[in-house]
């Protein structure tokens, strides 16, 4: 059975950090929490990303490293190895699982996390010649993005080639602590777009920017624009931020985020999502009107 509201009815997808993977012309959602026993991740589906069901657990604390503390899972089919890959963070460490659906379950074979540091959000990207990237948050002076190499497997990074991408400076970006996080990037055209999120996630002024680089690795130049997202005045969302682009079925593209449960009050977050577009100018946005995703009973 899905979370339900203070009113008592499955009408919102009851995530934070959310992620949609489109698999096999279904929609499939993980996210922080949404979890009715325990920690791990729920799993939710859906054909027309506006209604849909959960399908269970995808991953029990039992079946990972770590008891507490799982936040921001992403989901990828890797073809090659024919295999659910599944990159999140449990006791502040960054794991991977894998899994022969995308509705789990997922499974360690070893329990352990990617590496011994402190580090959250993580984000896969494979690029054209098969070099697989991952990005994620090291609290080196707040919340900073970094990337490293992975190796073959998907299971460890190369430490030798960890690097620095985002982290915060500009005035948006600190409202409440220095925080960057929520990475995800793209390839467009022979550039790479780095979405990110800014500030505390407690803050109404959550938001979401991005960067540009000609190599994964940057370094990466800030949009002048940003925040492409920060709250929704049509709607009167707050906190808006922490989501990860994703394509549909007929091609084009969405954004799914999470914004606080209403101006006063934080919890529980819920998911939303937007339209996400790269223009011909190469300039990202996120737009449109805002879609708020049911939960079936």
């Amino acid at each position: 059975m899905a979370s339900r509201n203070e009113q008592g009815a499955t009408d919102y997808l009851p995530i934070a950090d959310p992620y949609v993977m489109l698999y096999n012309k279904k929609y499939y959602a993980y996210g922080t929490g949404g979890t009715t026993a325990g920690e791990g991740f729920a799993c939710f589906s859906s054909v027309d990303l506006k209604t849909w069901k959960r399908e269970g657990q995808a991953l029990f604390a039992a079946d990972s490293y770590g008891t507490w503390g799982f936040w921001a899972p992403e989901v990828y089919y890797v073809k090659s190895k024919k295999k659910f890959y599944m990159f999140y963070s449990a006791e502040e460490h960054i794991c991977v699982a894998t899994a022969d659906t995308p509705v789990g379950p997922f499974r360690q074979e070893v329990k352990q996390p990617i590496w011994d540091e402190k580090s959250i959000d993580t984000s896969l990207f494979i690029d054209d010649d098969g070099t697989p990237y991952l990005y994620f948050v090291r609290f080196t002076g707040g919340n900073v993005i970094w990337v490293a190499q992975m190796t073959p497997d998907l299971m460890s990074i190369k430490t030798e080639t960890l690097t620095e991408c985002i982290k915060a400076e500009e005035p948006w970006e600190l409202l409440q602590a220095k925080v960057a996080e929520g990475p995800s990037v793209l390839k467009e055209k022979g550039v790479y777009y780095l979405i990110y999120s800014a500030n505390h996630y407690q803050h109404k002024g959550y938001g979401v920017g991005y960067a540009t680089s000609h190599s994964p690795m940057g370094p990466w130049t800030k949009y002048s624009g940003n925040p492409i997202l920060q709250g929704d005045v049509a709607t009167g969302l707050v906190g808006t931020g922490h989501g990860a682009p994703f394509q549909c079925k007929d091609g084009s593209w969405r954004y799914i985020f999470h914004a606080h449960w209403s101006k006063e009050k934080i919890h529980p977050r819920t998911s939303y999502l937007k339209k996400f577009a790269i223009s011909n100018q190469g300039v990202v946005s996120i737009y449109g009107s805002t879609v708020k995703p049911t939960v079936s009973k």
